[in-house]
This record gives C-alpha cells, structure tokens and sequence, in this order.
C-alpha cells in the first residue's frame, strides 16, 4: 500500500489512547499502540508536511537509517500530517553525540539530490548560490536592522566557489534527533526542514544547534574535506547564525545569535 494512503486504520486523526510525547511551537506529536505502532505527528505548515514525507520516502530508497514512513496526509487534510514507525530506540547522550553521529551522517549525505532547496512544498533552485541568495533576502526582509550583514554574507557567497552537487542534508540536527537502538544503530528523526544542497551546511547548522562560539568543533564530521571545507563551514555557520537572529520566534535566541554574529565583523 502506498505511504499516501492510509494504512491499518491509519488516518491522521489522534486515537483515543494515544500518547502526546512532544508539543513543538509548530508540531505536536504522539505515540500511538496497535497492531502497528506508529508516531502521529500533525503540522502547522503544509510545506514541512510535504517535506518530511518526501525526505522519508528518499531515505527509504537508500535505506538510510531513519524511521519508514507508512502514511500520510493528502494537500486537503487539515492538519497535515504523517505516520512513522515507533523506534525502539534512546537518544544519544550529549557527551557522544558527534561521535556517534558521524556513520549515520556520512550514509545520508552520500543520498544526490537533482536540484538545491526543498525536498517539496517550496521553491527549487538551478544552483546552491541561487538558493543561498534567496534564503539571505527572506532573512533581510524578516530583520532590516541586520541588512548591512546580509549585503556582505551576498557578496561572500559570490566570492565562493559554486562546483557544488546536491546532496540530502537533515539540516535540523541537534541532542533528540539522533537515537540509538538496543542493537546499537543509530537512526535520525525529524526530517521536515530536510533540504538537498552543500553537505558542509548541515554541519554549520549543527554547530549553531549546538550554541558553538565557532564550527570548527564540526570540522572532522565533513565527509569529503578539500581545501575550501573550513571556509564554506565558516560562511555557512555565519548564515544559519542570521537565520537564527531573523526568524528565531525565541526572542534569547534572536539576541545570542545576532550578537555572536555582529562581533565577526567588528
């Protein structure tokens, strides 16, 4: 049965004994018993919906470690949603985080991508400077104050080298979404901000995740190092800081971000 179906009664809607495990500023997700077990998860933005199933329908195809998909909403549910299979599973402590993260990290960024951006529910881009220069204008626009720094963080994009190919990217990894099973896989959770483009991104938004002063604690978790991976890291790192210092909806957030930005370029 397709993934866009229902499936064992699978329908979206939250059954009576179901267990609410996460209730995200955007997300609320729960754990539901039964003949098949599976994670409910409902969304306040169809995008992220859409994204998510079809980041795990590409993981499916390469059997990457994540969780299967076996549902999910067509474009008129309200709310979207998707259902995915219960891991049996813990996550992985802080202290061996990037340690363990590297084997599953390298796996999904061997995934190719046919184009940078979205997986679905969003614009697509011909080429990664393309995609980088529309995420800096939506973070001008949401922080005018912070305009003088997009305006560079542009020009340093041109300046950069652009022989990029696509890969898949989580692009939301933090401490919770990487688990550990009692056999001693690790799997990644949480694929809706999933996104095909530079592999060295992902870990620039990891370092941010992880409230690093810089990247460079994420270096040795690139995959294919050459002699740009420490500027692009750096430029990348730079971005997600203005992503977070524009859109954060944590006003702290906003603030430590747009300070640590601001004292690269005193």
């Amino acid at each position: 049965m397709s993934p866009d179906s229902t499936m064992d009664g699978i329908d979206g809607r939250v059954p009576p004994a179901a267990r609410e495990i996460t209730t995200g500023q955007a997300n609320r997700v729960w754990s539901v018993d039964g003949p098949t077990p599976y994670i409910l998860k409902h969304y306040g933005d169809p995008s992220r919906a859409a994204n998510e199933a079809a980041a795990l329908r590409l993981l499916a195809r390469y059997r990457a470690p994540a969780p299967q998909l076996l549902a999910a909403s067509s474009g008129s549910s309200t709310p979207p949603w998707t259902a995915q299979t219960a891991l049996h599973a813990k996550p992985v402590h802080l202290d061996r985080f990037l340690t363990d993260l590297a084997e599953p990290l390298a796996a999904i960024h061997r995934i190719p991508g046919t184009h940078f951006g979205r997986l679905a529910g969003a614009r697509q881009h011909h080429s990664w400077t393309d995609y980088l220069h529309d995420r800096l204008r939506t973070y001008a626009t949401a922080a005018p104050a912070l305009r003088a720094v997009a305006r560079r963080l542009h020009q340093e994009v041109d300046a950069s080298a652009n022989a990029i190919q696509p890969t898949l990217l989580h692009h939301d990894l933090q401490p919770g979404h990487l688990l550990r099973d009692p056999a001693g896989s690790r799997l990644l959770i949480d694929w809706e901000l999933a996104i095909s483009g530079d592999h060295r991104s992902d870990l620039a938004r990891l370092a941010v995740r992880l409230d690093f002063d810089d990247p460079t604690p994420v270096l040795p978790l690139v995959s294919r190092p050459d002699a740009t991976a420490e500027g692009r890291l750096h430029l990348y790192w730079r971005i997600h800081l203005l992503a977070d210092a524009a859109l954060s909806t944590d006003r702290a957030v906003r603030e430590r971000a747009a300070k640590r930005l601001l004292k690269r370029w005193r």
